[in-house]
């Protein structure tokens, strides 16, 4: 069996390199077909090793020594367990999708490129290289038995989004989103790093069960420098990483603009891959997490905070692609207030629902910018149903499964995520519960807003670019250069992309109806831990009384009627009364301002962090650069060794009495030292 777990990420690499190498060769049918195979292979594979955890079998172990120093191995190793092949399955299925689903929607990129740009040779190879390099480091970060691998991983994953991100890299707006990322991923990284080192100092090992079987020993430590319980500073140091992963506020700002990438993209980093490894990190965590409090309680009000202001951001977006961004920040809220429940199956159960229903809500609406001529903007759509059947009817099982609706997927998760933090009772559950349920109501909300506004009323499009050209954010305005500046007729979508949205459809329907395998029926087994004193789960297991009884009982709960009034709410604004948004937006021009400015993060970075590096860079340059090292350690020495060059010149005349005369001088100045001592 090691020889299949080796191959389930080497196949996605080993297209990666054909791809990215061999491209010219290859051509763009080899490339895709090369990359999709690849991928393919890791799902079958995926499914094998599901099938055969579910027999159980069980492996934990090392495959390659890196280094081994002072008695601390760095390794290459698997750990194969229930967490890890729902993982895998989850990315190894979203990531097939994305790879057939690109074919049609990259096909004509180089339209994106000036004509004869050198970054657009190959470029739609290049990109099947990086996808597909982006699912070998996801795939190495979940399948991972110790924090090497682990942090290989998180970094490669952070690599290549960064690629990919800036992609199009004619677009400056691309070149600022993807360093972006990468910078406030550092931010998360750097305390990462720093809880990887105190797990390595005071655990003496790298691996996972080893620091898992010291974990009470660790619990009973104090860090020397801060004073805080070691477990505590460990466990948050570890969840700094996954806010910068995550995206949770307030390391969340680079997200919405890694809208700069191509869609298929968007849809891998939001539903399967990048997002979802902090989630998944602080559940593989959980026998540390367990032990601490306070950092069960820090993660559950950042979460919350998250759900309640990244879902508020969304009601304004008119980019349609930005509307399912801020969505996938108010879902990660959930999925993190989950764990700091410590309901962390919950969190992998909703991350695996949204992975579904969140790509089908991306990919659709690639489906419709494909339609609409790239354009972005939902204030010039409208009316797109009748033209776009398939589109429309998996972005709404998608959106159905975004708000929490039932039968579909996304309210077994979530009204799970809501009871496990109602039942919490860590610090602060109470506020995460009160913004959970606020967030339902703005989840359905903008939900169906996205359909009403894209899909129904009228057809907006027909107006030309300019009828709704006022108000344009700075970001929608950086695709103004591939939009369409008159009338469109949109139509569906090529088969090579609606078949994905099809097939990925299904499970953002029908996967939620596992909750009572997944959660209830000890799934994960030794996979997750969780303390006796924590009941929320058990308390759960108890009341439930199959996926019938729980969707009987769901229509009588306040999340249910919540989220039935939001999308209540987007009808009546966007059908029946269209013109009452912009009244509303009027007479509340204030929050609407805050919340159209993203309560102010972006401008406050760009002045503190970029006006304060670029004010830095500016003295580092004027101070160090022109007056230390110019002025004076490469001009000064040029200088001074002109000054003694036209000293020396002095007595270097070429004139022999004058070198008589210093000769004679010299002998004089000498026998007048030795007089002096004698």
């Amino acid at each position: 069996m090691k020889t299949l777990y080796l191959l389930v990420p080497l196949a996605p690499l080993a297209g990666a390199i054909l791809a990215g190498f061999f491209s010219s060769i290859l051509g763009r049918a080899g490339a895709h077909t090369v990359t999709s195979i690849g991928v393919a292979i890791s799902f079958i594979l995926s499914v094998l090793i599901f099938q055969d955890v579910q027999a159980g079998h069980v492996f934990n172990g090392a495959v390659y020594t890196w280094m081994e120093s002072g008695g601390l191995k760095l390794e290459v190793g698997f750990l194969i367990d229930q967490l890890t092949v729902l993982m895998m399955l989850v990315v190894t299925f979203v990531s097939l999708m994305v790879h057939i689903y690109t074919i049609g929607y990259m096909a004509h990129d180089e339209e994106n490129w000036p004509s004869g740009s050198k970054a657009g040779t190959n470029s739609y190879q290049r990109f099947f290289s990086y996808i597909s390099l982006f699912t070998f480091s996801m795939l190495m970060l979940v399948m991972s038995n110790n924090f090497v691998q682990l942090f290989f991983g998180w970094e490669a994953v952070g690599l290549v989004s960064y690629l990919l991100i800036g992609f199009w890299s004619v677009r400056e707006t691309a070149i600022y989103a993807n360093l972006k990322a990468f910078l406030v991923n550092r931010v998360g990284d750097f305390g990462f790093l720093l809880g990887i080192g105190l797990v390595a100092a005071y655990a003496g090992s790298l691996d996972y069960a080893q620091v898992f079987a010291k974990r009470n020993e660790l619990a009973a430590l104090t860090e020397v420098v801060t004073g805080w319980p070691l477990i505590t500073a460990i466990c948050i140091c570890l969840f700094i990483g996954a806010m910068g992963k995550s995206a949770q506020f307030p390391l969340h700002v680079w997200l919405p603009d890694s809208m700069e990438g191509p869609t298929p993209i968007s849809a891998l980093i939001h539903a399967a891959t990048m997002v979802t490894a902090g989630i998944f990190m602080v559940s593989r965590m959980s026998p540390l997490f367990e032990l601490s409090d306070t950092a069960l309680s820090f993660v559950i009000v950042i979460g919350a905070i998250t759900t309640l202001s990244m879902a508020l951001i969304a009601i304004v977006q008119t980019d349609v692609k930005r509307v399912v961004a801020y969505s996938t920040l108010s879902q990660l809220g959930y999925m993190t207030m989950a764990l700091g429940a410590s309901a962390y199956s919950v969190a992998i159960f909703h991350l695996m629902t949204h992975a579904f229903f969140k790509a089908v809500l991306f990919l659709g609406a690639g489906s419709v910018i494909i339609a609409m001529h790239h354009e972005q903007d939902m204030r010039k759509m409208g009316g797109l149903r009748k033209y776009m059947p398939i589109t429309y009817a998996t972005m709404l099982i998608g959106a159905i499964a975004n708000a929490g609706l039932p039968p579909f997927a996304g309210f077994f998760s979530k009204d799970s995520i809501i009871e496990a933090v109602h039942l919490a009772q860590v610090p602060g559950a109470h506020f995460a519960y009160y913004c959970a349920l606020a967030a339902v109501f703005v989840g359905g909300l903008y939900s169906f807003r996205l359909i009403f506004f894209t899909f129904h009323g009228e057809e907006r499009f027909r107006h030309g670019h300019d009828d709704h050209g006022h108000g344009h954010d700075a970001a929608h305005d950086a695709h103004d250069d591939h939009g369409h500046h008159g009338p469109v007729e949109p139509h569906e979508s090529p088969k090579v992309v609606t078949l994905p949205l099809i097939l990925l459809a299904i499970p953002a329907i029908a996967s939620g109806w596992l909750i009572g395998t997944i959660l209830y029926g000890n799934w994960f087994g030794n996979a997750i831990t969780i303390a006796g004193v924590h009941k929320g789960m058990a308390t759960m297991a108890e009341e439930f009384h199959g996926i019938f009884g729980m969707m009987a009982h769901g229509v009588t709960t306040l999340p249910f009627w919540l989220a039935l009034s939001g999308a209540a709410t987007a009808w009546y604004l966007y059908i029946a009364r269209p013109d009452l948004p912009a009244v509303i937006k009027q007479k509340l021009a204030f929050p609407a301002m805050i919340l159209e400015e993203k309560y102010g993060f972006d401008r406050f970075n760009d002045w503190f962090f970029a006006g304060g590096a670029r004010l830095i860079g500016r003295g580092l340059w004027k101070g160090g650069d022109q007056m230390l090292i110019d002025g004076v350690m490469v001009n000064g020495s040029a200088g001074a060794v002109g000054w003694i060059s036209g000293l020396v010149r002095l007595f270097q005349t070429g004139r022999i009495y004058q070198y008589a005369f210093w000769m004679i001088f010299g002998v004089f100045g000498l026998m007048t030292l030795w007089m002096s001592r004698v």
